[in-house]
């Protein structure tokens, strides 16, 4: 779909706002130093990384992680407790409606229950075993001019994300997909590093066994995941 941005004061404008600064707009939510966007790239539109582009037509769906068949609002706060190691929005709050507004406005033009080319991320596979002591080195060559040597992100004015932190205390928790293997070699295949050339799926998977590797916040609430079965052998927990 074409690139679009959203016009005038809309609740969709001000979802868009939401997603671009949910680091400050919504800080009491939030207790990392990230934003949708660190994920959902280029205002969640771009194809294979996540984008958010169609999702308002096939929810509720069942979620095998929580068992149970979920809302679109539950998902936007299952990225809020996990991605953001926060806390959810209410469901009727001015920033969640925001948040599916601008979701709705993105999907408008995508029949409902159809799942657009580009959705999630596209899955790859190492032709070898991930080697995170190999990725450490690829770190430094190819993420660590955005991330920092030490995988802190960068925080421009006024608090706001310029790049997130890829671990440590203000990342994301080990229950965000983002900490899971597979996933994250995706987005880092798909859509790393900015304006460079494209790596190889070893190369992804071994910065990507890297970094989920490094020390991140707990998930308290892990063990109420995955009740029904069906776990991701590539889960951290």
């Amino acid at each position: 779909m074409p690139c679009r941005k959203a016009t005038s004061a809309t609740p969709s404008r001000y979802g868009e706002r939401v997603a671009a600064q949910t680091a400050t707009i919504v800080k009491a939510n939030v207790g990392a130093d990230l934003v949708c966007t660190s994920c959902h790239i280029n205002g969640a539109r771009t194809p294979n990384a996540s984008p958010w582009v169609g999702l308002w037509g096939v929810y509720p769906a069942y979620d095998a992680r929580s068992g149970r068949v979920i809302t679109l609002a539950d998902r936007i706060n299952e990225c809020l407790r996990r991605s953001m190691n926060g806390k959810p929005l209410p469901d009727g709050s001015i920033a969640m409606r925001g948040l599916l507004s601008f979701i709705w406005w993105l999907s408008k033009d995508v029949p409902t229950g159809e799942s657009v080319a580009g959705r999630g991320f596209v899955e790859i596979q190492a032709p070898g075993t991930a080697d995170p002591i190999r990725g450490k080195v690829l770190y430094a060559e190819k993420c660590a001019a955005c991330h920092g040597s030490s995988g802190q992100g960068v925080m421009g004015a006024g608090g706001q994300v310029v790049f997130p932190p890829l671990w440590g205390p203000r990342s994301f928790n080990i229950g965000a997909g983002m900490a899971r293997l597979d996933t994250a070699a995706a987005f880092v295949k798909a859509k790393m590093p900015l304006g460079g050339v494209a790596i190889s799926d070893q190369d992804a998977y071994d910065v990507a066994a890297y970094f989920t590797r490094q020390p991140r916040p707990d998930f308290k609430a892990r063990k109420g995941d995955w009740p029904h079965g069906g776990k991701p052998a590539d889960a951290r927990y």
